[in-house]
């Protein structure tokens, strides 16, 4: 499921030229994706432990592979939304909840540790792994056959499901059904609503767009997202008040290190998603450099990520887990800002090799302690809970992450160009205003080679065709910088948040203590 994720983000060009759709759309598909994980998550957690553990995976991966199949085949992006976004994303529902519970179930105490983190290991292979995969699959044949591959891989884990030893499901089988209503209507339109702020306007609403009492859709999907996300906690702790079964424990939050660590999960996950979403499109699009390029440019990232996972807790085992997070944040924030700086006119693929590096480390050393430091915080027979709420911020996080800076590169690429062809006096003025009239609602991130094939038939001359190029290669830069000043605030408030993580080392606090103290 990383794998496909990574794959996606180098292959965004490739896929919107594949399915005849734009950037904005491929954007959409992804937000969609980890937003239906985020909304399912919980409620798949509950359904595993009502079910089995071991059928919950197994239905799971069905799902999943039939999934994966529809977005081999899709013949445009509404079929692909539905595999990849809709059927992908709800299997990854029921599967990633249970395989922790399945660890705790197969796995001795003392082996428990050890084996969650060859599971964060793969993830991170996952990650280094997938912009070479898929850069190479969609430059050398096409980005279908990593969605083919996916229905073969799910198809050998399901021949071998029988050796798993399954967790016995929980005697009472009573279902929160309204708790998993308000959680999905909740997470849905609060993501939702972002994701469409660049092209309904934040507050004030954009040409066409739809509006309530002169104020843009998105603040009320917003608003009402956040009520659904209030109401939600108050009828959970209801719940629990009254010995009901909730979908989870609200006052699970009042342990301190567990949520410190699900708030950096969440700003991680946040910022990596921008990131990722970011980055290849400088690569792909304004470089125009083909996928398989675009993952070898990404190969610091993927390699720095790995070694300070797996590295890190060798060399550095009774490391502060706070202050590591902090340092891999930092790391994360300079890089941002060293790309900031070099995105300029006349930039070329090089100027993201230290930037990715970095990124890499930071994204690597947060991985190499958070999932500990969740997991540790309770007893291990609250870590199948934990893990589903683990998993809600972390694809939560991500699909906010993609939605806001989608949101914010378009929407000052749209403000930049229309401003830069209405000051250019080699665009006519009847040109400039019905630019202003199409264009207000949003402008695709296009190549200038892309745009130049579309200008070739508009009639215009020759000396506005090549100032309305010049103006767009300018506007995107503006747009990618203004994208990235907003990961590094994200970064930054994050930060803030590191204080709730431990101090002392995971192995000085008390064996399965829950640790309600900052300082763990």
């Amino acid at each position: 499921m990383t794998l496909d994720s990574s794959v996606m983000n180098v292959s965004i060009k490739s896929v919107a030229n594949d399915l005849g759709t734009t950037v904005t759309g491929i954007q959409t598909a992804i937000t969609l994706y980890t937003l239906v994980m985020a909304a399912f998550m919980i409620t798949g957690g509950k359904i595993g432990a009502l079910i089995g553990r071991r059928r919950a995976f197994a239905i799971g991966l069905v799902v999943y592979g039939c999934g994966s199949l529809v977005t081999a085949l899709a013949p445009n992006l509404t079929v692909l939304i539905i595999g990849w976004s809709g059927l992908e994303g709800l299997g990854a529902a029921l599967i990633m909840p249970a395989i922790v519970a399945l660890v705790a179930g197969n796995f001795a105490p003392e082996r428990r540790s050890y084996a969650y983190g060859i599971i964060a290991a793969a993830g991170a292979i996952a990650v280094a792994a997938g912009p070479l995969i898929g850069g190479a699959v969609t430059t050398f044949a096409s980005w279908r056959w990593v969605f083919v591959g996916e229905v073969v891989i799910v198809g050998f884990i399901l021949s071998g499901l029988r050796r798993i030893e399954d967790v016995a499901p929980e005697s009472r089988k009573r279902f929160d059904v309204l708790g998993a209503l308000l959680s999905v209507v909740g997470l849905s339109l609060t993501v939702f609503g972002v994701l469409r702020s660049g092209v309904w306007g934040v507050v004030k609403p954009k040409p066409g767009a739809p509006q309530l009492f002169g104020v843009s859709a998105v603040v009320w999907l917003v608003l009402g997202g956040l009520l659904f996300i209030g109401a939600l906690l108050l009828w959970e702790s209801r719940l629990e008040e009254h010995g009901g079964e909730p979908l989870f424990r609200p006052s699970m939050f009042r342990n301190i290190q567990m949520t410190g660590g699900l708030v950096a999960f969440f700003f991680q996950f946040m910022v990596q998603g921008g990131i990722f979403f970011t980055i290849p499109l400088f690569l792909s699009v304004v470089l125009e450099l083909n996928a398989l390029q675009t993952g070898l440019r990404l190969l610091p990232l993927s390699l720095t990520l790995l070694l300070a996972a797996v590295l890190i807790p060798r060399l550095a085992p009774m490391a502060s887990p706070r202050t590591v997070v902090r340092l891999g944040f930092g790391a994360i924030l300079v890089g941002t800002l060293v790309l900031v700086a070099g995105l300029d006119p006349g930039a070329n693929a090089g100027i993201v090799l230290i930037p990715m590096a970095l990124v890499g480390v930071g994204i690597g050393a947060i991985a190499s302690q958070l999932g500990a430091v969740t997991v540790s915080a309770v007893p291990d027979s609250e870590s199948a809970e934990v893990g589903g709420l683990q998993n809600t911020f972390t694809n939560f996080g991500a699909s906010l992450g993609v939605a806001l800076v989608g949101a914010v590169l378009i929407g000052s690429l749209t403000t930049s160009f229309i401003k830069g062809v209405t000051d250019n006096p080699s665009v006519p003025a009847e040109v400039t205003a019905t630019a202003t009239v199409k264009m207000e609602s949003g402008i695709p991130f296009i190549s200038d080679s892309e745009l130049k094939s579309r200008l070739e038939s508009s009639g215009l001359p020759q000396a506005t065709q090549e100032a309305v190029v010049a103006e767009n290669s300018s506007a995107r830069l503006i747009g990618l910088r203004t994208a990235l000043w907003l990961v590094a605030l994200l970064i930054v408030i994050g930060l803030f948040f590191t204080g709730m993580l431990p101090r002392r080392p995971l192995q000085a606090a008390d064996s399965g203590s829950a640790e309600a103290r900052p300082d763990g």
